[in-house]
């Protein structure tokens, strides 16, 4: 048995071992189809050492390099791109009405392989159809998938699903996912998710403190501190449509009363129409604003409905202070349909002395694929680290 000294150095040696390599994939997530002089310049490499780090990562098929286009004098560069057998993971997005697998490489950018509609809200047989999908993509990618993260439409705590009111269930195993023993499964709050994603790759990229917003049925989000979500005590944090900010009078699915979820989404359109709550708010809520423009009655609806999503972005700029605001999901074309009513109720519920700077609040730039992104980035985080490389060097030398 090694000394505790021993053991020092053993891991001191590990990290330097791996260390360019790391900064390298870094770069290459951060900037997909970077070229190596890029990198290098950088991270302050010479250029001995970037062809030497490069060389390893090719050697572990972890990179592939392609000759860059010519951009004039000096000695030509590579493109750096992942190696076409190197490493994988697994991004799920298990929304309210589908679900979607994906595949992503180092460089982070989901490629959806399957989808499909819930066939029945039932927990057992949501898992075990996206499950299925999971294990044929693994059976096809073998051992080069290294990890799969679940981005799911309901609450996470410790790493699993305690409660969704989004598709009607409490705490459920989503161990089945895992389509092999030992194989990393990792779960986050799909809100949660597509904010860390808008902070690495997306609308908020070099803000330090960014707030993302997302409606779907009901709201989301998350604040993000230097490209880390802020997740709480337990992991459930973020949970902002559970704010007592809409009518106290209402019961909302999760338990509580005056949710911020039932006065946002297409529930809270339907409801100032006086019509039955939608059985899916979001395809209720697009076909709304679709008929907004011709149909006064919808209109003002709409407008109800902007006006108190407005108010709640405002008390949350109060409470959080963010550097930027990013919308995703709903949100964005909820605000464009009704810009008046919501700025109004934005500026009349921010605090004083932040009314003549606020923050800027912007459209995600990741879309519908802001959850799997995320996923993706957060099973790349667990894989690209020193115990990942040293993992995928010993079954690729092995």
């Amino acid at each position: 048995m090694a000394s505790p000294a021993g053991r020092t150095r053993s891991v001191r040696a590990r990290d330097a071992r791996w260390r360019g390599a790391l900064a390298v994939l870094d770069e290459l997530r951060r900037h997909p189809g970077v070229t190596r002089a890029d990198v290098a310049r950088r991270l302050t490499l010479s250029t001995g050492s970037a062809t030497e780090i490069t060389a390893r990562l090719r050697e572990l098929a972890l990179l592939s390099e392609t000759p860059a286009a010519a951009t004039g004098r000096g000695r030509p560069t590579t493109v750096l791109n992942p190696h076409p057998d190197g490493p994988v993971v697994i991004a799920v997005d298990l929304r309210q009405e589908d679900w979607r697998c994906a595949v992503a490489e180092i460089d982070g950018r989901p490629r959806v392989s399957e989808e499909g509609r819930h066939g029945s809200r039932h927990p057992a047989r949501v898992v075990a159809a996206v499950g299925e999908a999971v294990r044929r993509v693994h059976d096809r990618l073998g051992g080069r998938v290294r990890a799969v993260a679940v981005a799911v439409a309901a609450t996470v705590r410790h790493g699993g699903v305690v409660q969704s009111a989004t598709l009607g269930w409490g705490a459920v195993d989503l161990g089945g996912l895992a389509p092999a023993p030992g194989l990393p499964l990792l779960v986050g709050n799909d809100a949660t998710l597509a904010g860390a994603a808008e902070a690495r790759y997306g609308a908020a990229v070099g803000t330090g403190t960014a707030l993302h917003v997302t409606i779907e049925v009901g709201v989301g989000g998350t604040l993000v501190v230097d490209g880390l979500p802020i997740e709480g005590a337990t992991g459930a944090g973020g949970e902002f449509g559970h704010l007592p900010l809409g009518d106290p009078e209402l019961r909302c699915p999760c338990g509580a009363l005056g949710c911020w979820d039932l006065a946002v989404d297409g529930r809270a359109i339907a409801r100032h129409l006086g019509e039955p709550p939608p059985r899916d708010p979001r395809s209720y809520a697009q076909a709304a604003l679709a008929r907004a423009e011709e149909d006064p009655a919808v209109r003002s609806a709409v407008g109800r409905t902007a006006s108190g999503f407005g108010r709640g972005i405002a008390g949350l700029i109060n409470a959080l202070d963010p550097g930027i605001v990013t919308l995703g999901g709903f949100a964005e074309p909820l605000r464009a349909a009704a810009p008046e009513e919501f700025a109004e109720a934005l500026t009349d519920g921010l605090m004083r002395f932040r009314r003549a700077d606020p923050p800027p609040v912007v459209a995600a730039t990741l879309g519908d694929d802001g959850a799997l992104h995320g996923a993706a980035a957060l099973a790349l985080d667990r894989v690209l680290t020193e115990e990942g490389l040293d993992a995928w060097a010993a079954d690729h030398t092995g």
